[in-house]
């Protein structure tokens, strides 16, 4: 199965986080637009997730421990781990979800 980005329907999951969704049999693939200032409030999931900031900068808290990441940074969230996160700028990120987002679907 192929997808083109342009023909993928966006959805909005929380206020300032538009997302395309691709999803497998074990995995969720995620392209966000996330408007400047756009906050993901502290949460946890059973999924492993690796997050990709393609562009801008995004103030990423993992455990406790913050950090601001930007334009090529790669953060791997264990399951289960405490994270959020906040725009400093407009933002282009990449989540990689396992198993299945199924809350996404």
């Amino acid at each position: 199965m192929d997808y083109s980005i342009a023909q993928i329907p966006e959805k909005e999951i929380i206020p300032g986080f538009r997302g395309k969704m691709i999803h497998g049999s074990e995995m969720s693939l995620v392209f966000w637009e996330v408007e400047e200032g756009a906050e993901v409030p502290e949460h946890q999931h059973k999924n492993e997730q690796i997050m990709h900031v393609m562009e801008g900068r995004f103030e990423f808290t993992l455990s406790g421990k913050s950090r601001v990441y930007q334009s090529g940074d790669i953060v791997l969230i264990p399951p289960f781990e405490p994270h959020s996160g906040k725009a400093i700028t407009a933002c282009r990120i990449m989540d990689i979800f396992s198993p299945v987002r199924e809350e996404y679907r």
